[in-house]
């Protein structure tokens, strides 16, 4: 059909999928998180409120002196205007989620371009203010979205983390499971306080609370999160970076000391690219030798500036110690190693500055230059790249007695 109807087809394009493109994945015009310097999430709850589950969340936040981001539907707002001024005498935001759950390819464009606006007034009336963040059910996005969005005066509002608890197979367990394993530093974590995902968020939202606070996030509304901001396209360049990290993560095998993906540094085994090294420990450390090589969190690095690299790269390498302990195949190894120009503030904390062959640096600078512009650090000086070398045996006196401590 589409094939006998080229301006339907390029009509649904149109209508859906750029929009599906642009916004609902590629989050282009929508905030989808916050700045990675600080341990810091935005906590977001959608289709509420709903009397026989949204209590319960709120209980649970004011326990744990969390808060949080209500994305509510307005007639369940106008039903329940109670559970709205609860949430809002205890800290947290009221937005907009709309006025119907259903997805915005199946409403028409009419419909879906008035909804916004719509259900944003009538949420004002029960909040007395306007609301700043929308939110469209499943995340979805047309055209007419994207307009009655913008001519509402709304931002929309994405997230990093879901846990799929409106999924019938999901569990407790996996909520927090998910969430654990997924989280970064600003990032915008997605549950339900009614609906279906109520049924697993409900009972998770306690012990996942915890977890949470002992990993040391401060939990809090979308609109307070720092740096949180509407995407644009040079922020593209960004996200396209940390996928690439992620990608070569994937393919050298390196993997976060803790196994969670807001871990500052990411290792795996690796040959040994250099000429034989000798520690001034003693430790040997032979060329083409399997050893940990580590990459660096680049967000986290770029986010929090280098004055704060020293101490991030001490809080990773105190989690490296413990993970010597239980990893047989890191343990085997006999040095970390890492080529980059943070050898400066690696020498800080223990490592060793050895030169790397000119053609090597010139690759490890041109992939830094890369990595700087899309970062938007295209302004700053940084050394020339060279290796940063410390034993293991070095990493367990300095940081396995300060976790044994």
């Amino acid at each position: 059909m589409l094939r006998r109807s080229p301006k339907l087809a390029a009509a649904l394009l149109a209508y859906i999928g750029l929009p599906y493109l642009l916004v609902q994945w590629l989050n282009l015009g929508v905030v989808r998180h916050g700045s990675a310097a600080r341990r810091t999430a935005a906590l977001t709850f959608d289709d509420g409120p709903d009397p026989a589950t949204t209590p319960q969340v709120l209980d649970a936040l004011r326990d744990a002196g969390a808060h949080a981001t209500f994305f509510v539907l307005d007639g369940c707002a106008e039903a329940h205007p109670d559970l709205i001024e609860r949430m809002q005498a205890e800290g947290h935001e009221v937005a907009v989620h709309g006025g119907r759950h259903r997805h915005a390819w199946l409403r028409t464009p009419w419909n879906m371009m008035l909804d916004p606006a719509r259900a944003a007034a009538r949420i004002a009336r029960v909040t007395g203010s306007a609301p700043v963040h929308y939110r469209p059910p499943h995340g979805a996005y047309t055209l007419a979205t994207v307009i009655g969005m913008r001519r509402a005066g709304l931002r929309g509002a994405h997230w990093t983390v879901t846990a799929y608890d409106w999924d019938d197979r999901t569990t407790p367990e996996d909520v927090q499971r998910r969430v654990l394993r997924r989280i970064d530093h600003g990032g915008v974590i997605v549950l339900h306080d009614a609906g279906p995902g109520a049924r697993t968020t409900v009972p998770a939202l306690p012990g996942l609370l915890a977890a949470l606070r002992e990993r040391g996030y401060t939990l809090m509304a979308l609109r307070d999160l720092p740096g949180a901001r509407v995407l644009r396209g040079p922020d593209l360049l960004r996200r396209a970076a940390r996928a690439l990290d992620r990608a070569y993560d994937r393919v050298s095998g390196a993997r976060p000391i803790t196994g969670h993906r807001d871990s500052f540094l990411r290792v795996g085994v690796s040959s040994f690219p250099l000429p034989d090294v000798t520690l001034p420990d003693g430790t040997r450390v032979p060329s083409g030798s399997p050893q940990l090589e580590f990459h660096v969190h680049n967000a986290r690095l770029v986010d929090a500036g280098l004055r704060r690299a020293g101490t991030q790269t001490r809080e990773a390498l105190r989690e490296l110690a413990r993970a010597l302990e239980v990893n047989p195949t890191w343990a085997r190894a006999d040095a970390l190693y890492c080529l980059s120009a943070l050898h400066p503030v690696l020498r800080g904390v223990g490592f060793e500055t050895v030169d790397v062959p000119q053609g090597m640096e010139r690759r490890l600078g041109a992939w830094a230059r890369v990595l700087r512009g899309a970062y938007g650090t295209t302004r700053a000086k940084a050394p020339q790249p060279k290796l940063s070398v410390i034993s293991l045996d070095e990493v367990r006196r300095r940081y396995g007695a300060e976790v044994n401590a």
